[in-house]
């Protein structure tokens, strides 16, 4: 790893405490990253801090440092309950989570707080357990954590910083609602201290900052200088049936020993997988689809090397701490700018060097002038021959039911749209209802016979209504008797339109 992408100041010059020195040093750090160069000795000095940076810029090392260093700073409420959590760090997907999780092991290993992580798919009774014992640090996904919140395993009484992770993200995934009642349910930002980070500070970031916040200190590292500085990006321009060729014949000609694949559908990821791995390559899927433990195998399996490529949609680009990738693909060029940087972030991290190769093909390439636009150059283009374009080997027949199988789906049914929640639940913008609540397609009622009466023109027929229902009929009004008393008269049977016959000459 290059150290270009450090600062001058070092960790030793902001008077940590020696318990955290202690777990710098063991993780190895010395010099800080700009992010917590410009955010550090704002936390510490006790403000709120909104901080613009991606993930692998050292974000995650500043708030945890912060955190720490507040918390032995500022002993508890001496009424706190074990079941009320110190400080809470909030994160919109269950990887980001983890990653953070690791990281307060290593740096608070020396700190004696107890860490606690709960996120949705897996361990339910286990992290429910685990809160009832009491946490210092709660680390976790918003789902789970209201799931927990609403039982009253814990509560937010005694909060003194509150962490909100890739806030951006928190929005793209409709968590929003979530932290803000969380937020609400906390110590005022007056009696807290809470720390943002966020890949762009924009309005609506800013606006929940300022609202939930005590007059935050908005840090900015401009994300096209984090990411795309290191990356070498190309372009080619290909046809929708040249892609898979493609793709096939580049891994071909490089070293895929880490690589990542972006498409822009879950269908489309699957597409790509079993078309690899029927050419020779290992490749897995991670996706909502994927249930959390094999989703942390793969991941495990991909850092280690095990596992050469893994494919992916924007949901697997935020969050994954992934050291060394060394290609990225972008099959799909996302249909947002933003996406596009936070894709290629996955390489070129902490400094190091990495490839980006995207398709602009003729689905998506109408994304590119903005793309171009927001990075602040034309990506290079690059010629595509004929032996990047190998002849495929079609995937095995049944190859595509069994991976239905795999996944706990009917045999050829499509991946469902629209995102999970933590708690397992679909969202209502897209995906598909349960059985029970899907919109029915009214029935086809018949038209009404058309019955000619004698002498009557055809266009002037009288439509014949359809049987009326059995149901009870009406009691008959009273009437007033004229002729005969002990005539009554009948209900009035369907009116019917009186149709003349026109008149001749």
């Amino acid at each position: 790893m290059t150290t270009h992408h450090l600062s001058d100041k070092s960790f030793s010059e902001f008077g940590l405490p020696e318990a955290l020195l202690a777990g710098i040093r063991e993780a190895g750090f010395d010099r800080c990253t700009p992010i917590q160069a410009g955010t550090l000795p704002l936390a510490l000095a006790g403000r709120d801090v909104a901080g613009q940076a991606q993930t692998g810029t050292g974000k995650t090392a500043a708030f945890l440092l912060a955190t720490f260093a507040h918390l032995l700073s500022h002993p508890s409420n001496p009424d706190r309950k074990s079941t009320s959590p110190r400080a809470i760090m909030l994160a919109p997907t269950r990887e980001l989570a983890i990653q953070i999780h690791k990281d307060a092991e290593v740096l608070g290993k020396h700190t004696g707080f107890k860490l606690g992580l709960v996120y949705g798919g897996t361990g339910y009774d286990a992290q429910r357990k685990m809160l009832e014992a009491g946490v210092d640090v709660l680390i976790g996904t918003p789902g789970r954590i209201i799931d927990y919140f609403k039982q009253h395993i814990f509560d937010l009484k005694s909060v003194q910083v509150m962490v909100l992770d890739e806030a951006d993200r928190m929005f793209d995934l409709g968590f929003i609602k979530d932290i803000r009642f969380l937020l609400h349910r906390m110590p005022p930002p007056s009696e807290r201290l809470g720390l943002l980070f966020s890949a762009t500070l924009s309005f609506r970031v800013t606006e929940l900052a300022y609202e939930h916040m005590n007059n935050p200190e908005l840090v900015k590292i401009e994300s096209e200088k984090v990411t795309a500085d290191r990356v070498t990006q190309k372009l080619y321009h290909t046809a929708n049936d040249e892609k898979l060729p493609l793709l096939v014949g580049l891994l071909r000609h490089m070293d895929p020993h880490r690589t990542l694949v972006f498409t822009n559908t879950k269908g489309g990821a699957e597409r790509v997988r079993l078309w690899l791995r029927a050419n020779g390559f290992e490749a897995e899927v991670i996706s909502g689809d994927v249930p959390q433990n094999k989703r942390e195998r793969l991941l495990h399996d991909f850092q280690t090397g095990a596992l050469p490529i893994l494919i992916g949609t924007d949901v697997a680009a935020r969050g994954l701490h992934i050291p060394d990738v060394s290609h990225v693909f972008n099959f799909d060029l996302p249909q947002d700018a933003e996406d596009y940087v936070h894709r290629i972030g996955r390489t070129a991290r902490a400094g190091a060097s990495g490839d980006a190769v995207g398709f602009a093909c003729e689905q998506y390439s109408f994304s590119l002038p903005e793309i171009e636009e927001y990075i602040g150059h034309k990506i290079p283009v690059e010629r595509i021959t004929a032996e990047l374009l190998p002849t495929l080997t079609p995937p095995a027949r049944g190859a595509r039911e069994d991976r239905d199988r795999e996944l706990g789906r009917e045999p050829g049914e499509r991946p469902a749209r629209g995102r999970r929640d933590e708690r397992g639940r679909r969202d209502g913008r897209s995906g598909s209802k349960p059985e029970g609540q899907r919109a029915r397609r009214p029935e086809h009622k018949p038209a009404p016979v058309l019955e000619k009466q004698p002498g009557q023109p055809t266009e002037a027929a009288t439509p014949v209504p359809p049987p009326a229902p059995a149901e009870k009929p009406p009691e008959a009004r009273p009437e007033r008797i004229t002729k005969a008393p002990t005539e009554v008269r009948k209900p009035r049977g369907p009116l019917r339109r009186k149709v003349e016959t026109p008149a001749i000459g």
